[in-house]
């Protein structure tokens, strides 16, 4: 049996939201227009009760998102000194996770994760294999998040460049399995970064992605 939590209100609001703006994005009909409106208020009301946030604001957020719905896509760099991972600590919540963030259109997800890791790390990489493609609905992310993401983790070899925070981040050390401190539940989990060396250890391992068991 599985151990996360019951999230399935999530998914429910995820994917009511992604056929009223996929429906937004494609109808000419008024009157389907209107209902497609009213799907979205509704995939708000889900998320907003289910994350204890305000209705209004969460309505809000969904309208900004236009066209046809995608899941969004997160990178993180991994990258190893020796047998030590690097981490940065989040100004926005004090705690430890794998440089990256949001995926820029017009760049790869090499040029991504490597631009990501020198922002917040201070630190020259070249992205070098995909450890894993993952579904963060599918893992202990904490908090829940209103649209549906792919994280791509990504070996990078270190290249030059020296350790300094950047203006998102307050402190970056590499630290050993045994050695991790709190991590930003939201960006990585424990599972995660144990998975990353478990790579390290064995560098012939397949990518990992989630299956259907």
């Amino acid at each position: 049996m599985s151990s996360l939590p019951d999230t399935r209100w999530l998914a429910w609001s995820q994917r009511i939201q992604a056929i009223a703006q996929n429906g937004l994005t494609f109808a000419r009909d008024p009157y389907d227009r209107e209902r497609y409106e009213a799907l979205r208020s509704i995939a708000a009301e889900i998320l907003a009760a289910g994350s204890m946030l305000d209705p209004s604001l969460v309505l809000e957020v969904l309208e900004r998102e236009t066209d046809y719905a995608t899941p969004k896509v997160d990178v993180r760099g991994v990258v190893f000194r020796e047998d030590k991972l690097l981490l940065v600590r989040e100004r926005s919540d004090g705690h430890w996770t794998l440089p990256g963030g949001w995926a820029d259109v017009g760049a790869s997800p090499a040029e991504n994760v490597e631009r990501e890791v020198h922002e917040e790390s201070g630190l020259a990489v070249r992205a070098t294999k995909v450890l894993a493609v993952l579904d963060r609905s599918k893992h202990p992310h904490e908090p829940p998040f209103a649209f549906h993401v792919y994280k791509l983790f990504l070996l990078c070899a270190l290249t030059g460049g020296t350790p300094e925070p950047g203006i998102e981040t307050d402190a970056v050390d590499f630290f050993g399995e045994r050695e991790i401190p709190d991590l930003s539940l939201t960006r990585v989990t424990p599972a995660q970064v144990r998975r990353m060396f478990d790579h390290h250890r064995q560098p012939d391992l397949p990518t990992d992605f989630d299956c259907e068991t």
